[in-house]
């Protein structure tokens, strides 16, 4: 008896190889390798083959397929499911289509991101009842989500379905998953609102709804995530205030993202609790009152969007937290557009980390002027200061920002002349002063800008003199140039047919004269020409 019990187990244990030979050579048949799985033969065991990992036991199958990123098209086929023994499939960023087949035996860990997977979520999944790991990411998949997966997946420590095309409501039994720790639903067609009795989940990291069609407020249980590092809901249609005492409720957090919603009230100061924060994004809602002039503890913040909201400041109160941001020593982006801020813009912005990568104070009522320092700002890449009521003149020391690619300061009231120094920003590809009180010529300087692709000094009226020849040889000058309704005067240079990648040249409203160069015509991709309002 004990040596037949012996033969059978060898003989189900030989119908198990077999059985997973068959099932890789299936999956091999229906997919477009380019010659990676050229090993796949049956002249040497399938332990041997690219990507696959057997157990260690004798004689060995199949426990992990392992083929991410290795250019693999077609379609995934359901003989997959017959790997009796496997644990962890890794088909990640390649080309595969079609459904996902509906048993995938006993999975511990799958990954199918980043591919072309469609059709709707395999009910059948949730067997896979020790599944740790679950990543759709990035695919066509679509339908609802079931409700068994938080019924019977309770094991799950990551759940991620992130830019796929998801419907319905979140499922409730998603509270269920009390392992859980990173729970991605990003970029989908989700609606309702998200579920309470998420208590119930203790070790939360990672909770991302960005870019849904979800409502309501969020659930006070969400509070209860002390372990959260990232809570991102943007992109919504979620309402309601922030406590005052979140930052006692998230001590470990790093990101918080509530942009694009309907959020309303005061910013808290206790956010400044939140020791760990490097990302704060607020952008596009309806908070209000002052910012808190406590930012500056968050030693490691990194990202400051509180764009389009109703935050105030004016000469007496209210830019205390430009000053506190100095401490700031890793910003990168500072962007306070569309808001009411008004008053003197603070000398103390020249304080700001020469980390500092994008300034942007935009459609607002700020006064006053641009710091002469501002200079100090080596690291902008990006400086917008537009639809403002600044004044007075373009600070020499912005020819210090070398590492400059945008320049923004349109819709204001700067006076004086243009500095030279702009020719300095070697790396500038766009310079956008229109609409202002500039005065004087335009400098030749300007033409040693070799990156500017877009040039616009329209509408400043008093701009005058001959229009420098240099500018017509930047090499990189494509989308626009646009000097029209200032006093600019004299015949307009040979060079402007030098301009080979110009689509739109605008030069209407000035005092030139003489004969239009005979090289324009030339200008095969110019879209827009227009030169009325002159004496040519």
């Amino acid at each position: 008896m004990c040596l037949l019990c012996s033969l059978l187990a060898v003989l189900m244990v030989a119908m198990a190889t077999a059985s997973d030979e068959a099932a890789l050579l299936a999956f091999k048949a229906q997919i477009n390798h380019g010659g990676l799985l050229a090993s796949w033969n049956r002249s040497a065991g399938f332990c041997s083959w690219e990507g696959v990992t057997c157990s260690r036991r004798r004689p060995a199958w199949v426990v992990a397929l392992l083929l991410n990123g290795t250019g693999l098209a077609g379609a995934l086929s359901p003989a997959i499911g017959n790997l009796t023994f496997l644990r962890t499939l890794d088909l990640s960023f390649n080309s595969l289509h079609g459904g996902i087949p509906a048993s995938l035996g006993r999975l511990q860990g799958l990954y199918l991101d980043d591919n072309a997977f469609s059709g709707t979520f395999p009910v059948n999944l949730s067997s896979c009842v020790s599944m740790n790991e679950m990543v759709l990411d990035n695919n066509k998949i679509g339908g609802r989500i079931p409700a068994e997966l938080g019924e019977k997946l309770t094991s799950l420590t990551e759940f991620s379905l992130s830019n796929n095309s998801f419907t319905g409501h979140i499922p409730a039994s998603l509270a269920n998953l009390s392992h859980l720790q990173i729970l991605d639903l990003t970029s989908n067609q989700l609606v309702g609102s998200i579920p309470p009795g998420l208590e119930s989940i203790q070790n939360m990291q990672y909770f991302s709804l960005y870019d849904n069609l979800l409502s309501g407020m969020l659930p006070l249980s969400l509070y209860n995530w002390s372990s959260l590092e990232v809570l991102d809901v943007a992109l919504n249609m979620l309402y309601g205030t922030i406590p005052d005492d979140i930052g006692s409720k998230f001590p470990k957090m790093k990101a918080l993202s509530l942009s694009s919603n309907h959020f309303s009230g005061p910013l808290p100061s206790s956010i400044s609790n939140m020791s760990d924060l490097t990302r704060i994004f607020l952008w596009k809602n309806r908070f209000s009152g002052y910012v808190p002039p406590t930012l500056g503890r968050l030693g490691v913040l990194q990202y400051l969007n509180l764009a389009d909201n109703r935050l105030e400041a004016n000469d007496n109160k209210g830019w205390e937290f430009i000053t506190s941001l100095a401490n700031c020593s890793r910003l990168q982006i500072l962007e306070l557009s569309v808001n009411p801020l008004g008053g003197q813009l603070p000398g103390s912005i020249v304080n700001l980390s020469t980390t500092l990568r994008d300034l942007s104070l935009t459609d607002n009522m700020i006064s006053g002027v641009i710091p002469a320092y501002i200079g100090n700002l080596v690291g902008l890449t990006r400086l917008v200061l537009a639809n403002t009521s600044i004044s007075g003149v373009i600070p020499e020391s912005i020819g210090k920002l070398k590492s400059l690619i945008q320049l923004g300061l349109y819709n204001n009231s700067l006076s004086g002349s243009i500095p030279p120094s702009l020719g300095n920003l070697s790396q500038l590809n766009g310079l956008i002063a229109n609409n202002g009180n500039l005065e004087g010529p335009i400098p030749a300087s300007l033409g040693k800008l070799k990156n500017l692709f877009e040039l616009d000094l329209s509408m400043n009226y008093r701009l005058n003199g001959s229009i420098p020849r240099e500018i017509f040889k930047l090499p990189s000058l494509s989308s626009f140039l646009d000097l029209s309704y200032n006093s600019l005067s004299g015949p307009l240079p040979n060079e402007v047919g030098s301009l080979a990648n110009l689509n739109r040249l605008i030069l209407s409203g000035n005092q030139l004269f003489g004969k239009i160069p005979d090289g324009i015509q030339n200008r095969i991709v110019l879209e827009c020409l227009l030169l009325d309002n002159n004496s040519f």
